[in-house]
């Protein structure tokens, strides 16, 4: 663990360098090499100082596979993630000042694991789903390929990330909803619909963020990416961009859901009238509202668990209600708040558009 706070510590001054005219702490970060373990030379457990915690170290001898590197036997400690003779995993490798290699355990690979789950979940998917299901697997495709290639380097380039966050994330709600569901007016209801929610719960979201004074620095990896862009970006639009983006998979079910409902209603009763149609698909959306904000409550939860129980466990000085004050907490609690009402907010929005354009006035 030391050896890895070490290699952390340089390679945060190496990417964020102090103002000073003094000499450069070390000469530069080489890279990051794949690697096998060919050996277990020792294994023991041990204690850490200070935090009085116990760690698994491991004296490794393993072969680099690839960069110029590549073919050379290093002898390294590992107390990061125990690993087995045979095991591939990646390795920072660093130059001192002084000539020193500092090599130091990164990652396990874990692609060719990824690749297979990401295998397993188009089959079941297309399995399943069928035609449909190859639709929303190019239309979840088109989504991450708007998110890495549009989103993120508008952001980074100084756009607005509120007014970025919102316009792209209807560009991916559209390829979602007609890649997936083809134009037919169910999905022009539910289209119109979900966009009208993601704007309602975009000002929410910048008014609680504003008002609970949240900076958005709730995370090590804001903090990196500040330090990384030199103050640039607004954090707390990125956090009202991060609510609009985490509920708009569920907005996109619970609208084209009502929008459905009100298609099946026309087709079976043809002479329904508007106001009967709209109070038939509120029922089924009252329930499916029931069960979507459970899931998105307790997604929120399980993703704060290890927070939650470093809390709970160590902090029984502070109340709930102090603990949950603490910024880390208070944004989820509005994340999980925003997106729920935007769900609720949903259901009669969208089915009173369905209603008005699918079903002819009597």
């Amino acid at each position: 663990m030391a050896e890895r706070l070490t290699f952390l510590f340089l390679f945060v001054l190496a990417a964020f360098p102090l103002v000073s005219t003094g000499q450069e702490l070390y000469q530069d970060t080489k890279g990051t090499f794949r690697a096998k373990v060919l050996e277990i030379i020792s294994e023991e457990k041990t204690i850490l100082p200070v935090t009085e915690t116990e760690v698994l170290v491991q004296t490794l001898s393993a072969e680099i596979l690839d960069g110029n590197k590549k073919g050379e036997i290093i002898t390294i400690e590992n107390d990061f993630v125990k690993l087995s003779k045979g095991d591939e995993f990646f390795v920072n490798y660093l130059v001192t000042i002084d000539g020193q290699e500092i090599y130091s355990v990164f990652e396990p690979d874990r692609r060719q694991t990824l690749w297979i789950f990401l295998v397993i979940f188009m089959v079941v998917v297309i399995f399943f789903g069928g035609f449909q299901g190859i639709r929303s697997l190019f239309s979840l495709a088109a989504g991450f390929f708007v998110i890495i290639y549009f989103l993120l380097p508008s952001i980074l380039r100084g756009v607005s990330p509120l007014l970025a966050g919102i316009g792209f994330s209807i560009l991916i709600l559209a390829f979602a909803m007609y890649l997936t569901h083809g134009f037919k007016r169910r999905t022009h209801a539910a289209f119109i619909g979900t966009v009208l929610t993601i704007i309602i719960v975009g000002i929410l979201a910048s008014l609680a963020v504003s008002s609970a004074k949240l900076s958005g620095f709730a995370s090590d990896e804001a903090v990196y990416l500040n330090l990384d862009t030199r103050g640039k970006l607004n954090f707390a639009e990125l956090l009202v961009v991060a609510i609009i983006i985490g509920a708009l998979g569920i907005l996109d079910d619970i609208a084209i859901t009502q929008a459905s409902v009100i298609e099946t209603l026309k087709n079976n009763l043809p002479d329904i009238k508007r106001r009967k149609a709209y109070l038939e698909a509120l029922k089924v959306g009252r329930e499916h509202v029931g069960a979507l904000v459970n899931t998105l409550a307790l997604a929120y939860v399980g993703a704060s668990l290890p927070l939650l129980l470093l809390f709970y466990g160590t902090d029984q000085t502070q109340s709930w209600s102090i603990i949950t004050n603490r910024e880390i907490f208070a944004t989820e609690i509005i994340r999980t708040i925003a997106g729920s009402i935007g769900l609720i907010l949903a259901v009669p929005i969208t089915t009173a558009l369905a209603v008005l354009m699918l079903i002819r006035k009597s």
